[in-house]
C-alpha cells in the first residue's frame, strides 16, 4: 500500500525516496512548480528552434560517437532514436527484479526531470505511469554499464516506451504495447533526441 507521493522536478531526489519507490511504498508525480514547468518547456522549445534552423545537433542531426561527422537527413531525424534503441538492445543474462527496476526507473526519471535533456512532457509522464502502474521493463543485467552511459540496459526502457520490449505487468510478462493498450494508452513516439536522452545516463550503475 502506498503511503506517500514523491514529486519529481521540484527538489532533488534522495536515497530515501528511491528506496520508498523501489519498495512500492510511494507513488510518483511530476512537480507543478512554475520554475520546473518552465525548465522542461524551455528545453523542448530550444530543441525545436534548433531543428527549425537546421542546426547541427549531436545525436539528432548527426550520428553517434565516431559517426558524429555524419549528417542525418531531415526526413530520417525521427527514425534515428528508434534505431538507436534497437541497436543497443543486446543485453544478456537474468533480468533485474521488480525492486531494482523501480529504482532504475526512478533514478532515470529524476535525471530527465532536471529539464536539461529536451525531452517532452509526454515522455516524463509515461515514466510516471510505468512506475505508478508497476509496468516494469525486463532489463537484462549483462550489458554495457558505465560505457558512455548504461546504453544497453537503458535501451530496454526506451524500447518498452515505444512498444518493442517486454514488461512485467499485472503479474504477467507481455509486450509493452499490449500493456499500454490495457491502460487505454498508445505507445510513446520518441521525439528527436529522446532515445539518446533516455539511454545516455547512469541510472543502472547508480
Amino acid at each position: 500500500m502506498t503511503t506517500s507521493i514523491i514529486a519529481f522536478g521540484g527538489r532533488p531526489l534522495t536515497i530515501k525516496d528511491v528506496v520508498e519507490i523501489a519498495n512500492g511504498k510511494a507513488q510518483v508525480a511530476l512537480s507543478d512548480a512554475p520554475e520546473f514547468v518552465e525548465k522542461v518547456d524551455a528545453g523542448v522549445r530550444f530543441l525545436n528552434e534548433l531543428l527549425e534552423q537546421d542546426g547541427v545537433i549531436y545525436g539528432v542531426t548527426t550520428g553517434y560517437g565516431d559517426s558524429c561527422t555524419v549528417s542525418v537527413p531531415e526526413n530520417l531525424v525521427n527514425e534515428l532514436p528508434i534505431h538507436l534503441t534497437r541497436f543497443h538492445g543486446c543485453g544478456l543474462g537474468d533480468t533485474f527484479d521488480e525492486q531494482e527496476t523501480r529504482a532504475i526507473l526512478s533514478t532515470r526519471l529524476s535525471s530527465l526531470a532536471q529539464g536539461y535533456s529536451g525531452v517532452s512532457w509526454e515522455l516524463l509522464e509515461r515514466l510516471v505511469v510505468m512506475l505508478n502502474e508497476n509496468m516494469l521493463p525486463l532489463i537484462p543485467k549483462e550489458g554495457s554499464v558505465g560505457a558512455s552511459g548504461d546504453l544497453t540496459p537503458l535501451s530496454y526502457i526506451a524500447g518498452a516506451l515505444i512498444g518493442e520490449r517486454d514488461v512485467r505487468f499485472r503479474d504477467k510478462v507481455m509486450n509493452s504495447a499490449e500493456a499500454f493498450e490495457l491502460l487505454g494508452m498508445p505507445v510513446h513516439k520518441l521525439r528527436p533526441k529522446e532515445g539518446l536522452a533516455i539511454m545516455n545516463g547512469t541510472a543502472v550503475m547508480t
